[in-house]
């Protein structure tokens, strides 16, 4: 093998020319997906504190701010509901009513944007007053009872034309118990998108701010995926693979690049991560530091989850596409 003086990897980048023919390309518009949250009330744009660029939108407003997005050419989004307080109850009933937050906005969204592509959060946390996202009963979330309630959620969002749902519990079964659901409505068209491999991450901090889903005591442990134990977080991709997931989606993103990368190795569905809140506000409490640039800082960040695999980013930077990735 040749080495060096005969071998310089200088040559290869000596130019911008040079870099630009041979680096790998950022990931187009095409491949974003932006997250956003829906709220009651009517012409409110409300600022999330901890995610500066983010907002709590009600649904005429949300209408609005899928303009420019899709004008830059993203083309899809995933929504989160949060609910009018008053309808909170232990089992999160209200998360599957068919004029829900969530199953208005969607409806709206489609009205206005039909080929918009809109996926919806499929949990209970943000409609329980305990804030968990499940049913708890002498004070453990229990599984199987939980299945119903998510598979009821997830047939009312496609009821009102989501395109896909994503379930997020970290349930056991609940990507077999919403397939099922889904088929017994003739749902088949309904993508199912799992939040297969969701970690218990630090990183959710400011997602719980925006979303106002924080259990109001203990954690989320007993159901989100242990961040130590590999072999878990890859057996839970391949349990929704067999329970018949369409995508699958590992949560957060900059933490599990090697998860990911295992994971498109081993199936061949098409895989999604989430470059969640806390990976979001990092890069901008960096920039505003002055202890780095954020534009590059982001594009790096992104290219890296491409590489490992992802063929879906979804991101917060979506709705600030073309001044990220672009200018």
């Amino acid at each position: 093998m040749n080495t060096f003086p005969d071998v310089r990897l200088r040559r290869l980048r000596r130019t911008p020319q040079l870099r630009a023919m041979l680096n790998q390309a950022l990931p187009g518009p095409e491949r974003f997906m932006w997250p956003v949250f829906v709220r009651e009330g009517e012409g409110v744009a409300e600022p999330i504190d901890s995610m500066p660029g983010q907002f709590r939108y009600s649904i005429d407003k949300v209408v609005d701010a899928i303009a420019p997005v899709w004008a830059s050419g993203v083309k899809s989004v995933l929504v989160f509901g949060l609910p009018d307080p008053a309808t909170k109850d232990e089992c999160g009933n209200a998360a599957a009513d068919s004029a829900g937050i969530v199953q208005r906005a969607v409806r709206a969204l489609k009205s206005a944007y039909p080929e918009l592509v809109v996926f919806t959060d499929v949990c209970l946390c943000a409609y329980t007053s305990h804030g968990h996202c499940g049913v708890i009963r002498n004070g453990n979330i229990e599984n199987d009872p939980s299945l119903q309630h998510l598979a009821n959620t997830a047939v009312s969002h496609a009821l009102a034309g989501a395109d896909g749902v994503a379930p997020s519990a970290m349930m056991d079964g609940q990507v077999a118990a919403i397939r099922d659901a889904l088929a017994k409505e003739e749902l088949h068209d309904t993508i199912l998108m799992s939040y297969s491999t969701k970690f218990a991450s630090s990183m959710y901090g400011p997602f719980r701010d925006a979303e106002q889903s924080a259990p109001q005591e203990g954690d989320r442990q007993s159901y989100q995926a242990p961040y130590a134990d590999l072999d878990q977080a890859l057996r839970e991709s391949e349990l929704d693979v067999a329970e018949g997931a369409d995508m699958l989606m590992v949560k957060p993103a900059l933490f599990y690049l090697d998860i990911v990368h295992q994971i498109k190795q081993r199936h061949r569905l098409p895989l999604a991560v989430y470059n969640v809140s806390g990976e979001y506000a990092m890069h901008i409490a960096m920039a505003e530091r002055g202890w780095g640039d954020l534009n590059a800082m982001v594009r790096e960040s992104t290219l890296a989850m491409a590489r490992a695999g992802a063929d879906i980013i979804i991101s917060y930077w979506a709705n600030q596409y073309e001044k990220i990735f672009q200018d």
